[in-house]
């Protein structure tokens, strides 16, 4: 069986390190995991596994997808892992597991902005249906804990004047507007994990609000734009940013994400939002220009890649941001950055590279 890739070896050795005092929560424990193939799902995975190795937990995962076979090729270190039960599902329609379930974490939803274009409906139904059925079977089974992952998409169009964007800051996305179907939807399932956090058969229930993120296994070919400039630099051809550069954004790295998630889980207050990633807010632009610089670091014989920006900013319109606060898991639940965005690059790279 093929181990650990040697970069996430190191990573979830730093996580486990930091976070020793959590994982006797999990002794015995049954985790039940959505989405546990996409990029949040293998994070959890790796770190849950190493714990469960490295603190003799004896803990069991059970991970829902919609093509777990698929997956073997991709990490077969955890597919095979021997703690873990594969269920084959939509997280609209899936079977309730016969076995008991202490902690679930849903992290399943689609995320594609192809299918929010194309089919908002689909993507609201998507966030709204599988919430509904996993806070079913997580009430059905009684479970001690249940982490839902959300988005910062729930906030709507950030303000010019919010430079970060707390979690008691009360707007939201256009409800007339047929780009919403995600952001909506996820709205309205952190409504229902709110009414499920008062009821007495799931005593606790917490959402993490998660924004932007870098890291090996993060998709190179999708609407993630850090992702697509590593892809181009890769590839060694220009990095192509396909708006004018201005918009902020943020990015956390995954091992630290996956950090957050578990001490949200375990520690998070229940009925609360936690906003979950990087406070260092950085434009689209510069973005490409610091992984051209980390590139050109890993590859000196290469010419330094071109960035290729698409339009001209506006003048006198003030960029987007998409940037959260993150004090309230800092000061309730301790967490911080850990890996610097050029260190962040640099791993994502590396990782990535290593694979061709």
């Amino acid at each position: 069986m093929t181990t650990t890739h040697p970069i996430i070896a190191e990573d979830i050795r730093s996580v486990l390190s930091r976070t020793q005092s959590l994982w006797p929560d999990l002794k015995g424990a049954s985790i039940f995991i959505t989405g546990a193939t996409g990029f949040f799902g293998i994070w959890l995975l790796e770190a849950v596994l190493a714990a469960n190795r490295e603190f003799s937990l004896g803990c069991r995962v059970m991970a829902l997808s919609r093509n777990p076979d698929r997956f073997a090729a991709r990490a077969p270190h955890l597919f095979f892992d021997a703690a873990v039960t594969w269920l084959n599902g939509d997280v609209r329609y899936f079977t309730f597991p016969t076995a008991p379930v202490t902690h679930v974490i849903h992290a399943g939803a689609e995320s594609s902005t192809n299918l929010n274009a194309s089919d908002p409906q689909a993507m609201f139904d998507v966030c709204v249906d599988g919430t509904r059925r996993v806070l079913a079977m997580a009430a059905e089974k009684r479970v001690q804990r249940l982490l839902f992952t959300s988005s910062g998409a729930v906030y709507g169009q950030q303000p010019s004047d919010i430079s970060h964007v707390p979690e008691m800051f009360h707007g939201g996305p256009d409800p007339l507007d047929r780009k919403s179907g995600y952001a909506e939807g996820k709205r309205a399932a952190e409504f229902l994990c709110g009414l499920a956090a008062g009821d007495d058969r799931l005593p606790h229930a917490v959402i993490a609000r998660c924004f932007a993120f870098v890291g090996p296994h993060l998709p190179l070919d999708v609407h993630f734009a850090i992702g697509n400039f590593i892809r181009d630099a890769i590839e060694g051809r220009p990095i192509t940013v396909s708006g004018d550069g201005t918009p902020f954004r943020t990015y956390l790295y995954a091992a630290d994400l996956a950090e957050w998630l578990i001490t949200i889980l375990l520690r998070g207050k229940s009925g609360v939002a936690y906003n979950v990633g990087s406070e260092e807010a950085v434009s689209i632009k510069s973005v490409a220009e610091r992984v051209a610089t980390e590139a050109e670091k890993l590859w000196p014989a290469r010419a330094r890649c071109d960035i290729a920006i698409s339009l001209r900013p506006q003048s006198g319109r003030s960029p987007s941001r998409y940037v959260p606060c993150c004090r309230l898991a800092h000061r309730e639940l301790g967490l911080r950055m850990i890996t610097p965005l050029d260190t962040a690059i640099r791993r994502t790279f590396l990782w990535h590279s290593s694979r061709l």
